[in-house]
């Protein structure tokens, strides 16, 4: 199915949105989904173009998200390979993922799940799932807190996260547990186990993502979901104002652009449009997918996205490290020059309110089709 529209169907700055997905009672033909205002620069700052524009006030909206603490497994598990100083998942795992799962990054996750959270208009999903769902996996669950605000909103369902590192908390909700697995190896649930499987976030990780929804398929319930939310992290700008020449450019973007073909992953699933191939592909029927554009920076003229932009920038200034380190040496080899101070001018552009950049995100979702009646 084409693209909907996500351009102000919503008042611009709406603190709350349309009803929740859950409220539709599972049916897609009155399921409304938040659209976002159009993204639109304020005015251009009086004082230093550098100047950070992340209110700190607002950095105790954050709560306790930040906060992470690891299950006591065994050792073998916890033997992490080390990239000057930044820790990734263990070399049991074939997967070569690009980002660390050191507390640094997994701040950096929490942050991202809460812009995220803000940008669909303070929802967990978007797919039309009923009250009563009762099973739900969470696949590259990462620090845990998509699962744990899932299962804190549907106490009677049970939520599965995995994920290659087991960097979630200890302390959790009783009805979510996470689990260490391998996404891109044959998922082990048996048929029809789940009502809702959700991904997100997992471009860099996916070599064939046909073969993941036909897994995703395989596991959901008939009648059940599976959404997917993605992004092209690209910076681009609508008007100019990320130049050629800048960092954001010659270092941000022509390192996801680059490493995806050595890696032989994509970091552009929305170009490529993986996620409604893939779930056409597998046989989910009624798909539905929407566009969203979130600024870097808090330079928009609406409000919500002016917030979004700001924890946006929060994560990135907070690690652009861990989202680039791993990709420098894969593109230009191992201790390359120039990354230290292609970080210290990439880290002051993301300060600049003068540049207008924003990235894009996808969230796909689609019902498996119930069993026809055989004579």
């Amino acid at each position: 199915m084409a693209d909907q529209p996500s351009t102000p169907a919503a008042a611009a700055g709406s603190p709350t949105g349309p009803a929740s997905p859950a409220s539709a009672g599972g049916s897609p033909s009155t399921h409304v989904v938040p659209q976002q205002a159009e993204l639109v620069a304020g005015p251009d700052p009086e004082g230093p173009e550098d100047e950070d524009d992340f209110d700190g006030d607002s950095d105790s909206a954050l709560g306790d998200d930040a906060a992470s603490s690891t299950n006591s497994i065994t050792a073998s598990i916890m033997e992490y390979r080390t990239i000057q100083g930044r820790t990734y998942h263990s070399e049991k795992h074939n997967s070569k993922y690009f980002t660390p799962n050191d507390e640094q990054q997994l701040q950096s996750q929490d942050i991202t799940h809460h812009y995220l959270t803000l940008l669909i208009g303070d929802k967990l999903f978007l797919a039309p799932i009923p009250e009563n769902v009762e099973r739900v996996l969470d696949i590259g669950t990462g620090s845990g807190i998509w699962a744990i605000d899932f299962a804190d909103q549907f106490p009677n369902a049970e939520v599965i996260g995995t994920d290659l590192s087991p960097t979630q908390p200890l302390w959790v909700p009783p009805n979510v547990k996470f689990e260490l697995d391998d996404c891109t190896q044959p998922w082990t649930w048996a048929e029809d186990t789940f009502d809702f499987v959700h991904g997100r976030y997992l471009f860099g990780a996916i070599a064939d993502w046909t073969e993941w929804f036909r897994q995703a398929y395989r596991v959901t319930k008939p009648g059940g979901w599976v959404e997917s939310c993605e992004a092209d992290v690209e910076i681009l700008s609508d008007d100019g104002t990320v130049t050629p020449d800048s960092s954001t450019e010659l270092f941000w973007n022509m390192l996801y652009r680059s490493a995806g073909a050595k890696l032989g992953v994509t970091f552009q699933p929305l170009l490529e449009n993986v996620q409604n191939k893939g779930l056409e592909e597998a046989g989910f029927v009624d798909i539905q997918s929407y566009t969203y554009k979130f600024p870097v920076g808090g330079w928009p003229q609406d409000k919500r996205l002016q917030e979004v932009g700001q924890y946006v920038q929060l994560t990135m200034l907070n690690d652009v490290e861990g989202y680039t380190l791993f990709l420098w040496n894969t593109v230009m080899g191992e201790n390359a020059p120039g990354y230290q101070e292609y970080l210290a001018y990439m880290r002051k552009e993301l300060r600049n309110k003068r540049i207008h950049g924003y990235m894009k995100c996808r969230f796909v979702f689609g019902r498996k089709p119930e069993k026809t009646a055989t004579a």
